[in-house]
């Protein structure tokens, strides 16, 4: 989640309006960094050690469009998601000076979510931390000031 308020759509959010995205219409169960943080302190200090894979998401699986519709009522502004090719999406990477190999890779993440491999959720972080993870609406809200412009 924080890929919106710190990371790359941040600036975008605040000065465009927009969300730039290769996802199409996909889903990604979008999850917060302290609820990662909380499962990794879960995991270290277990008394039983995990000996298991734990894919960690969100309480629930976001299309980039759902994501605007959240950020413009939390914003009271309308933003946008802007569906780009990969190629479009690295080209605009490039314009920012990232290098071509780079934007290239950054852009082919975004194709692979559009595949729809990312459009899951998992009870991963209740059953390590006995809570629910924060749902995007929620962090929105908590960091609304984040994107005034």
């Amino acid at each position: 989640m924080q890929n919106f308020s710190e990371g790359p759509h941040a600036r975008t959010i605040r000065e465009d309006n927009a969300i730039y995205s290769a996802t199409a219409s996909a889903h990604v169960g979008f999850i917060d960094a302290g609820d990662i943080a909380a499962a990794a302190v879960a995991c270290l200090t277990s008394v039983q050690p995990l000996n298991d894979d734990a894919i960690l998401t969100g309480p629930e699986a976001l299309s980039y469009d759902e994501t605007a519709d959240i950020l413009s009522r939390v914003t009271g502004r309308a933003i946008r998601h802007v569906s780009l090719s990969t190629g479009e999406l690295a080209n605009r990477f490039e314009a920012q000076g990232l290098p071509p190999d780079y934007a290239g890779t950054l852009a082919g993440l975004d194709e692979t979510i559009r595949s729809g491999i990312e459009d899951r959720t998992t009870d991963a972080i209740e059953r390590l931390t006995g809570y629910t993870p924060q749902s995007f609406a929620t962090f929105a809200e908590r960091n609304a000031t984040r994107w005034i412009p």
